[in-house]
């Protein structure tokens, strides 16, 4: 619909190779380190992406990998805080994560594209709270994949 609100979009380039970068969004031992409290994650189409936060808000996503090509990209359905219940969450999850891996002069673009928000007030409001949900999640995976591989 021309009326639908824009996929959220944020980008970082961390200086690392590309298999230690996807691994940190497979990894559960690696996503409770940037990302949520815990994470269970079947690394195949149709597996599990489940991930819980303990911060404000508590909640848990309930996803499924929608797509995965090994080094290059992953998609996982998402399910956000129970704020969001009565039109992002259910029955079936409403929005999408999709993450791409792209080589550049600087190291490896990492893009992570939310997609899915429908217009309205709440969707706005939704979308909102989502951009800087990411876009702070985003750069603590930059830091914590430095660390991780520099100390």
């Amino acid at each position: 619909m021309p009326d639908d609100l824009d996929p959220i979009i944020i980008q970082v380039t961390i200086p690392l190779p590309i298999p230690m970068i996807y691994a940190g969004f497979l990894d559960p031992a690696h996503l409770a380190k940037w990302l949520a409290s815990s994470a269970e994650v079947e690394p195949k189409p149709g597996g599990k992406f489940e991930l819980v936060f303990d911060d404000d808000p508590r909640f848990a996503s309930h996803g499924r990998i929608t797509r995965m090509t090994a080094d290059v990209d992953l998609g996982f359905s998402w399910t956000g805080p129970p704020t969001f219940d009565g039109f992002l969450n259910g029955p079936e999850p409403k929005t999408e994560v999709y993450v791409r891996l792209m080589e550049s002069p600087e190291g490896i673009d990492v893009t992570l594209e939310h997609a899915g928000w429908k217009s309205g007030d709440e969707w706005e409001d939704a979308r909102s709270w989502h951009f800087h949900f990411w876009d702070d999640r985003l750069h603590r995976f930059k830091d914590y994949m430095i660390r991780a591989a520099y100390g």
